[in-house]
Formats: C-alpha cells, structure tokens, sequence
C-alpha cells in the first residue's frame, strides 16, 4: 500500500499485534482471525486519536503560551480562527491509514476501509486548507484591505473550487477510477451544473468585476434603483451584497445586479467632504421688475451684504466664469437676488466656498420662472446636510419679499373663496 510506505508505521502496528495476542491470551479468549482484527481495528483507531488529541494539546497549549509571552496577534489570531484544531484533525486518519492494512489483511473490508478513511482524511484535509485560507483572508481584510474591496466572494469562491476538486478526488476513490476519467463523465453534465451553480458562477464573475474595478467596498453609501436598496453595504459575498438602510432594515441583493444594471456610489461625496445642494425655487412672472436706484438703495439698506456687489456693478459690471463666485445683476430684482444668494452662499460658513455656487435662473414653467439654488455643504453628514439645507430655503422664503419677489404657490380652496367674495373693483361683496 502506498499509505505504508509514506508512514513508516509498521514497527507500531507489529507492537499493537504482540500486546493484543498478549491481552487475549491473558484473558484466555481463544484465538480468533476475526476477533483479532475487531480488537486490533479498535486498538488502532483508539491510538490515532489519543494520539491526535496529545498532539493537538502539545500544539494549542505552545500556541497559548506562545501568546502570553510575546503577546503575539499572529498566534492570537491562529487561535481565534482555530487553525491550529482544524490542522490537528488530520493526525488520526493518516495513523489508523498507516496501520490498518496490516490487521486486515488486504480483505474486502480492508479495502473498503481504506477507502473510508481515505474519504474522511480528504475532508479533513479540505476543511484545514478552507481554514488557513479564511484566516489568511480575514489578516489581508483587516491590515491591507484599506480599500475595504468586497473579497470574500473570490475567498467564497477559491473554497468552492477547492472543495469540488475534493469531492472529485473522494468520488474517484469510491469508485477506484482516475479522476481525469471522472472528470471527462463531469463534461456531459457541463450544462446542468452550470444551471445548478448558476447563481454562485454569476456572483463569482461579479465580485471579481467588482473587485477589479473599484465598483463598491464595504461601508460605501449605494443606491440601487431597481431594488429598494438605499443604505451602507455591510458585506459582500459570493451570492449576496447585504445593504442596510437608513431605516436600519437589511436588503440583500446578488452581485450581479449592480453589474447589470446602473447604481449610485456616494463614496465620491464622503470623500470629496462636501454634499451638492440641487434645488429650485419658482418665483411669479408678474413679481420679476425693473430696478430703479431708488428700489435698489432701499434693498440694499436692508440687506447689507449686497454693498459690495451694488458698487462694483456701478462700475465695471463682470460675469466671472470661477467656481465661487458672485453673479448677478442690476437690472431687475431677479438678478439682484441671485447676486445676494450668491453673496450669501459665500458668507456662510457652513456652506462649501472651494466648490461650485450657481443661482440661475432655468427653463420657464407654466408656474413661473424657477431660480435654482446650485451650491455644496461643507460636511456630508446626513442630519447636518438636511438642517443646513432646510435653513438655506427657509432664508430665501424670508428675503424674497423684499426683493418683490413672489414664491409661487398653487392656490388653495381658501384663495378660492377669497376671491369669490371680491367684486370686479376688488372689494369685498
């Protein structure tokens, strides 16, 4: 056997032969081939694993001391993915491998035995390569991952391989053939593999884009239009990407769907420090006049922040094509408002001034000429972006009026009455 020549066990098993035919004949049990090989059989298996356990011991507890002497985090963490026990479960197979044909004499049972062991030292064997593996993923994954890239779809998938080529390899065992030959068998049921393992194929294929391409990483902000996802991404493995949204509930989702179809990272915006302010408020056409130096000397004695503008207008009117920057007019009370918000903008500390500001006046509307307020904040925090928003809208509603500007608002059932109630001079009926 091949087994007993890479174990060189035959002086142990010889010594487990003399000391059992010594017990049976101090019991006086008479001599017996298959009393013998139960006896012996069960001689063995309980050396190989006394004698896994003592290795496994000897190893742990150097492994423990080894941590409280030089406080080392490779052997804190050896022990805490238990790679150390996953490894030792191979030692018990290996020695009853080593011994076991010698006390069954070749026999079907032996064969069959071997074949048994053979199977489970496979397994053991897998599941201690999956374990150093993991360890190795979860020390990359935590000391060099700065990127956080989703990973643990291809760790997912190395072990899947792994672990086919195992069941392969027992497989081939069982039936006493050559894997290549099991493996051309495999080829004619290619197609319905692949539609078993559909999913996992498509999610490994997807976590390597992912990966590759530096789509999403763990604690990016993602929005997912054709899903209800709209959250931070907590994991990504081979079959699914976990999304916890703001409402703190979990939506799971394959891989492949954020490569198959379009989705929105925030990760850009955490970075940059700052979050856009895109919105439109619409004033009444009737409200948009000509200024006169009077009306803008009464708006300026209000608002003093506009001074400087006024001034600089009078003399040398600029359109600046800059980032932050004052634009506007003289000219009506529109383009003096958008040269107060911008004035405004830049005053605020709270607001970005190294970022782009635009008040511009877009499209007109059957509801009046919307003016949109283009600017960024100076934090990305969601709470602080909102209440800085709020506030920022809520100042534009308090200083229209005195620009003359009206905000549009639908009518209502009251303005409805009211107007009812007038005659066609405006006084009440």
């Amino acid at each position: 056997m091949i087994i007993c020549e890479v174990i060189p066990s035959h002086r142990a098993a010889l010594w487990i032969m003399r000391h059992t035919d010594r017990l049976l004949d101090a019991l006086g049990i008479e001599k017996n081939p298959t009393i013998d090989q139960i006896l012996y059989v069960t001689a063995i298996v309980a050396v190989g694993i006394v004698l896994g356990m003592i290795v496994k011991f000897i190893v742990l507890f150097g492994a423990r001391k080894m941590v409280k002497l030089r406080n080392s985090t490779l052997a804190r963490e050896i022990l805490d993915e238990k790679v150390l026990l996953h490894c030792s479960h191979v030692i018990p197979p290996l020695v009853i491998l080593g011994m076991i044909p010698l006390a069954l004499n070749h026999s079907d049972l032996s064969v069959w035995m071997i074949k048994i062991l053979l199977v489970y030292t496979i397994i053991v064997i897998s599941r201690a390569i999956c374990s150093i593996l993991t360890f190795i993923w979860h020390r990359y994954d935590e000391r060099d991952n700065t990127r956080n890239l989703p990973l643990k779809g291809i760790l997912y998938s190395i072990e899947g391989i792994l672990w086919l080529i195992a069941t392969i390899i027992a497989v081939s065992v069982i039936a006493g053939k050559s894997p290549a030959t099991l493996l051309t068998g495999i080829g004619v049921f290619a197609t319905a593999l692949m539609l078993i393992f559909k999913d996992s194929i498509l999610g490994f294929t997807a976590g390597i884009q992912l990966a590759l391409n530096d789509m999403v990483h763990v604690g990016d902000w993602i929005v997912v239009p054709s899903t209800p996802a709209n959250g931070i991404v907590k994991d990504v493995s081979l079959t699914t990407v976990k999304i916890q949204n703001f409402d703190n509930t979990i939506i799971t989702c394959p891989p492949y769907t954020l490569v198959s179809t379009s989705f929105q990272n925030y990760k850009g915006m955490s970075d940059s420090g700052c979050r856009r302010i895109a919105r439109n408020v619409i004033f009444d056409f009737n409200s948009v006049t000509a200024l006169t130096p009077d009306k803008t000397a009464e708006i300026v004695k209000q608002l003093p922040l506009l001074q400087p503008f006024v001034d600089s207008a009078k003399s040398d009117p600029v359109f600046d094509p800059g980032l932050a920057v004052v634009n506007g007019t003289t000219d009506t009370n529109l383009g003096l408002f958008r040269a107060y918000m911008c004035r405004y903008i830049l005053s605020r500390p709270e607001l970005s001034h190294d970022s782009q500001v635009l008040i511009r006046v877009m499209e007109p509307t059957p509801n009046g000429i919307p003016v949109q307020i283009y600017c960024f904040t100076a934090t990305t925090a969601w709470t602080a972006y909102e209440a800085i928003q709020s506030a920022l809208f809520e100042h534009i509603a308090s200083v229209a009026p005195i620009f003359g500007l009206v905000i549009f608002n639908a009518p209502s059932g009251t303005d409805v009455d009211q107007i009812q109630m007038l005659d066609s001079e405006g006084n009440v009926k």
